[in-house]
């Protein structure tokens, strides 16, 4: 989506960037992860279907993404490919009605999980569509084995609103209200939404 391309969302654990080019290569290595793939509902792409993903993603009203960085191996670093640990996603069945959001997140880098990364990024998604896209509900859909989501969602305020054997899925559901809001930047302390001022494109986008 065109709206988040410049923009760079910061906060305790994570640093969430816009998807480019320059990060290809390192999602690609990550999605050939068979266990990956079943907890994300996945298939295998090439290289060459991951760069056009990754253009299509950008491009597309009814899809948001951000990559997932580490912050204290950025701020050692000072590179994007060396900190990144994952990514979340909304997807929106209308663009002109974005009511509704369904909400992705994934934490690639083993040696990132159990560090609150995941939570942190999601929250700062949701944040992000209800203050830019007015996003008034969200829903997950969860793998049965993925235990240790369906737990983060169900602290997070989700309820569980139905189920498919056939997908091997359940999916939960959150109505935005004043006191969910109130939470979620109580949960999340300080944050800060930077949208970068460029004046020519990007061609690495």
């Amino acid at each position: 989506m065109l709206i988040n391309k410049y923009t760079i969302i910061q906060c305790q654990r994570v640093i969430l960037v816009p998807y480019k080019k320059k990060h290809v290569l390192k999602y690609h290595e990550w999605m050939k992860s068979e266990s990956l793939q079943q907890l994300t509902a996945s298939e295998p792409l090439t290289l060459e279907e991951e760069y056009e993903m990754q253009k299509s993603w950008l491009r597309d009203e009814n899809k948001l993404t951000f990559i997932i960085l580490d912050k204290a191996k950025y701020e050692e670093t000072q590179n994007e490919i060396d900190s990144m640990i994952g990514d979340t996603n909304l997807f929106f069945a209308n663009a002109d009605d974005r009511i509704c959001a369904e909400a992705e997140i994934m934490i690639a880098e083993e040696w990132a999980r159990k560090r609150k990364c995941g939570w942190e990024a999601t929250l700062l998604m949701f944040m992000y569509g209800i203050d830019y896209l007015g996003v008034k509900q969200y829903i997950v859909k969860i793998s049965y084995q993925n235990d240790i989501s369906i737990k983060m969602f169900n602290d997070m305020g989700f309820v569980e609103v139905g189920r498919s054997d056939v997908f091997q899925e359940v999916t939960l559901s959150k109505l935005v209200d004043d006191m969910w809001i109130e939470w979620i930047k109580q949960s999340l302390g300080h944050f800060k939404v930077i949208d970068k001022n460029v004046e020519e494109e990007n061609k690495e986008v």
